[in-house]
Formats: C-alpha cells, sequence, structure tokens
C-alpha cells in the first residue's frame, strides 16, 4: 500500500509557511507602494512576496512528484491562515481573538479530518475504486488509447 510520503506532506507545510510570508510582504509592500505604477514594478517587498508564491509552486510540484493525494496535501495548505494570523499579530500587531483561535482550530480538525478520510493507495492507483488514473496524452508523447 502506498500512503503520501513524508517528503511531500513536508513540502505543503513549508508551502504554507512561505504563502503566509508571501501575504505579509505583500501586505508591507502595499503599505508601501504610493500608488503609481512604479511603485508597484520597484518595489521590494511586492517582489518578495511573488517570489514567495513561486516557491510556493515549486514545493507543490515537489510534493506531487514524489506522490500523495491532493485531498490530504491540500489541506495542509490550508494552514496559511494560521500562519498569516501568526505573522500579522508580530509583524502588524493585528489582534487574535478567541473566534479566531475557534477558527483555526476548525482549521487543524478540518485538516485532520481530510487526511483520515483518505485511503492509502496501492501503487500506481489514483482513483477511488483503486483503478489507476490514465492522463491525457499530450501531443507527440506518444502514448496510446486504453480501451
Amino acid at each position: 500500500m502506498k500512503s503520501t510520503p513524508l517528503f511531500s506532506i513536508a513540502c505543503f507545510v513549508v508551502a504554507a509557511l512561505l504563502g503566509a510570508v508571501g501575504q505579509y510582504l505583500y501586505k508591507a509592500g502595499a503599505e508601501k507602494a504610493t500608488g503609481g505604477i512604479a511603485s508597484y514594478f520597484f518595489n521590494a517587498r511586492l517582489a518578495g512576496g511573488v517570489v514567495c508564491y513561486i516557491g510556493v509552486m515549486v514545493l507543490f510540484v515537489a510534493a506531487f512528484k514524489r506522490g500523495g493525494a491532493l485531498s490530504v496535501l491540500y489541506p495542509i495548505y490550508a494552514s496559511t491562515f494560521i500562519w498569516a494570523a501568526l505573522i500579522g499579530r508580530f509583524a502588524f500587531d493585528e489582534r487574535i481573538r478567541p473566534v479566531n483561535v475557534a477558527g483555526m482550530l476548525v482549521l487543524v480538525l478540518g485538516m485532520w479530518l481530510m487526511g483520515l478520510r483518505s485511503k492509502p493507495t496501492a501503487a500506481g492507483a489514483d482513483r477511488a475504486d483503486g483503478r489507476p488514473a490514465v492522463s491525457p496524452a499530450l501531443p507527440g508523447e506518444g502514448r496510446e488509447r486504453q480501451p
């Protein structure tokens, strides 16, 4: 039986943190922007946010390349909201209220439930019924059609 690799899970945890840092940089960059187009294009903080999101996408691809269920991995990325709230608390002195903490706990519960719900699959089996998923061939790939 094949389950979601720890490497893939770690990639999504790091991606969630990096995504939250990117959000922080977007907010900090927006505060520095004057409204002119140049203040957006030549803004190091906004550029840093873009770099963070490129890093997130690279981590997603690396995680999916190693394998794992989307229904397990993507809910981990929801922890971005928790990281962003914590960064907001310390970087912008934003208040975290009890209702926010409750929301964070619901997110964690949801991530746990999604991981629990996803059963490990046999090697190469990507569908709920255990049959292998057949991806459409790209032009020039030379894959033969399945009957």
